[in-house]
């Protein structure tokens, strides 16, 4: 199998689990994933995770034109910005996953890191996780936010929207935005029961072993 051709399976293999577990829901959410030629493929827009055909992914040249299949999704500056301010980005998926975005509307998140520390597993797949502003579906300033961190986070929470992360692989980003979700619900169950998180010692622990980007 090429390499199109499994990362084409792979976004729609990955796109109906999460939608089969309740991740995303109808029409909502996006992956993309850059090739070796540099070429995107992208899921196409109005398109519901839990029914994507591989044939109609859309693909885009590296100047982000449309080459074939569906039209791609309105969020394509958004991927773009990680691709282009993250050498080591081959994926990006954006969801509207429920306790992520529950998370995102409460007044004491911290805005800098949204994530308490809970366990270990946010802290090595994810990062400090950056809230940016609520923007409109599709506004370019989603873009602009994203490219103003200048690569310096892998994972960001849009206001009353949903998170984004991007990964090595579309397989890496599918396991961090997942992780960014359950820790997420983990914070919600727990806020206001005073949870025994992780020390600072301990985070700095996961940081050095796993050399996290911090």
């Amino acid at each position: 199998m090429s390499e199109q051709a499994r990362a084409r399976e792979d976004i729609c293999r990955i796109a109906k689990s999460m939608f089969d577990r309740g991740l995303t829901c109808g029409a909502s959410g996006n992956i993309s994933v850059r090739l070796s030629d540099g070429t995107l493929l992208v899921t196409p827009t109005g398109s519901s995770m839990g029914f994507l055909d591989p044939a109609k992914i859309s693909q885009l040249d590296q100047n982000l034109r449309h080459l074939s299949g569906d039209k791609p999704t309105k969020e394509i500056p958004l991927h773009s910005a990680f691709y282009d301010t993250r050498a080591q980005t081959g994926a990006v998926v954006h969801l509207h996953s429920t306790h992520s975005v529950a998370l995102s509307m409460l007044p004491d998140t911290d805005p800098e890191n949204i994530l308490p520390n809970l366990t270990p597993y946010s802290i090595m797949r994810l990062g400090r996780v950056k809230l940016l502003p609520f923007f409109l579906p599709g506004d370019a300033g989603m873009s602009t936010a994203v490219r103003g961190l200048a690569g310096k986070r892998s994972a960001v929470l849009l206001a009353n929207h949903g998170p984004v992360v991007a990964g090595k692989d579309v397989w890496a980003a599918t396991y961090a935005i997942e992780e960014l979700e359950e820790t997420a619900k983990l914070a919600l169950l727990t806020r206001g029961m005073s949870p025994t998180a992780l020390s600072p010692e301990q985070v700095q622990s996961i940081i050095r072993t796993f050399d996290v980007d911090w």
